[in-house]
């Protein structure tokens, strides 16, 4: 088996002793990585005054890991500006929201071009590469242009936006062709493939012929490979001790009222206002469901320092007290509103005490929240999801109770529908739903893009199209 590198925006190094947990696409990796003895490559988090490319190499777990720390203008302009401030909302549909700016463009190129050059001495012939997420879309680009033929792929976890969207970006061509330079491309939806395949076709030129697109000499399959979750590893943690404790917490406080339950970064893209709205219409336009029904939103901050984080912040702390001011009685509150951080245990326990899960971005490229919901169920009693027709998971979880996010009307009605569907009926929805699940795994998603990219039988992307060399700023 060849040997596997993964390369992502960030690695996950874990102290001795030290206990986090682990997203889905960390144990997918850690188990590749160890059957092919293979590495994780990526930023460390930390910076340092000045970049020297030193990389500092670990082993935990069985896992090896190959981190470099960035100076502050790297994590600023690159990070925290490009990748988080231009293309997550442009990419999520929110052009009110991208900030577009010389300096983070230039920075982005910079680390990206620093992130190739650093990596290129670790990288052997018959290694595949493995790059994830819209922080690194230009790396593969960069890895051709120092002569590597390796097979090279690429995993978008978030969508990809329609080219009328895309346009506004001053750097479109130049990211749609860098992604030309991997043989392999991974989508979580067919909306987003189609999305892209639309621009390479339509504003690039290229043709078709079955998955693959064609430009020149490049010929890169685009597929879709919809990630899941780690379906032995939760099916653990949801009868945990904390797991346990926290659902009986919540059913304690609950006095026997119905839990609807949300969970999601404090973000633009999640639709909490939307949601908001939709339980201040149930309640308004449906009295009986007053002092009968809760909902607990955790939302912990993301990034505090952006104007769009700080906006959504203060419309929903007033969106929240506005609703809780007109409902509230003695002894009923009808929104818990919480910015903190839960553990996986606890959140599982909180999935499994609610009656509903009220998942509803506005835009979403999977949305794990809703498979991590629906496997926390009692499969003998088990809760609703009410899920955004705009969620990646959309396209797998049909049994949810599926809204359009933007219309409260919507959300009232699924939430009324859902509080009183029948056993049977929720039971069969359920059932179908981690069918489902339990066959596209986390694993599953692994092996089988793995497997595409492993595929001797494919030619291996051909020369770049882009003049290469240094981005300006590079050293």
């Amino acid at each position: 088996m060849p040997r596997l590198i993964a390369v992502s925006n960030r690695v996950q190094i874990e102290s001795q002793g030290e206990q986090r947990d682990r997203s889905a696409l960390a144990v997918a990796l850690a188990a590749a990585l160890r059957e092919s003895n293979g590495f994780w490559f990526g930023w460390s988090g930390s910076e340092i005054e000045t970049f020297t490319g030193q990389i500092t190499f670990r082993r935990m777990d069985g896992v090896a890991t190959a981190a470099i720390d960035l100076e502050p203008q790297d994590a600023r302009e690159y990070c925290d500006g490009f990748a988080s401030r231009t293309l997550w909302p442009l990419f999520h549909y929110r052009p009110d929201l991208t900030e577009i700016t010389r300096d983070f463009a230039g920075g982005y190129a910079r680390v990206n071009w620093r992130f190739a050059e650093t990596l290129a001495p670790l990288i052997e012939p018959d290694d595949l590469v493995w790059v994830h997420d819209y922080h690194l879309i230009p790396l593969g680009r960069h890895l051709r242009e120092q002569g590597f033929g390796n097979r090279i792929g690429f995993f978008l976890h978030i969508p990809w936006p329609p080219a009328s969207l895309l346009l506004s970006l001053p750097e479109h061509r130049e990211l749609a062709l860098a992604m030309l330079a991997y043989d392999v491309i991974g989508f979580q939806a067919d909306e987003w493939r189609a999305a892209f395949l639309d621009y390479a076709v339509n504003h690039l030129g290229a043709t078709l012929d079955g998955e693959h697109v064609v430009l020149g000499e490049w010929r890169t399959r685009a597929m879709v490979c919809p990630i899941g979750l780690d379906a032995d590893d939760f099916s653990g943690a949801v009868h945990s001790l904390i797991a346990r404790q926290a659902e009986t917490r919540l059913a304690v406080s609950a006095q026997g009222r119905s839990l609807v339950v949300g969970v999601d970064r404090l973000d633009p893209s999640k639709g909490l206002e939307e949601r908001f709205a939709g339980l201040e219409r149930l309640l308004a336009d449906r009295p009986e469901w007053r002092d009968k029904v809760f909902m607990l939103q955790i939302a912990p901050p993301a990034r505090e320092d952006a104007p769009s984080y700080r906006r959504i912040r203060d419309a929903l702390d007033a969106s929240s007290g506005r609703i809780n001011g007109t409902f509230a009685t003695l002894d009923w509150v009808p929104l818990h509103y919480v910015n903190q951080l839960f553990s996986r245990d606890e959140l599982f326990g909180i999935y499994r005490a609610a009656r509903v899960g009220l998942v509803t971005p506005l835009r979403d490229g999977m949305n794990l929240v809703a498979k991590e919901y629906v496997a926390a169920q009692n499969p003998a009693d088990p809760g609703v999801l009410v899920l955004s027709c705009f969620a990646g998971a959309a396209a797998q979880l049909t049994e949810a109770l599926i809204v359009n996010p933007h219309s409260p009307e919507d959300i009232a009605e699924a939430l009324a529908r859902a509080l009183t569907m029948p056993l049977a009926e929720r039971q069969e929805r359920h059932r179908a739903m981690m069918a489902g699940i339990t066959a596209q795994d986390v694993r599953w998603w692994s092996n089988r893009f793995l497997d595409a990219l492993g595929d001797n039988s494919e030619q291996t992307a051909g020369p770049c199209l882009i003049a290469s060399g240094s981005p300006s700023g590079a050293s």
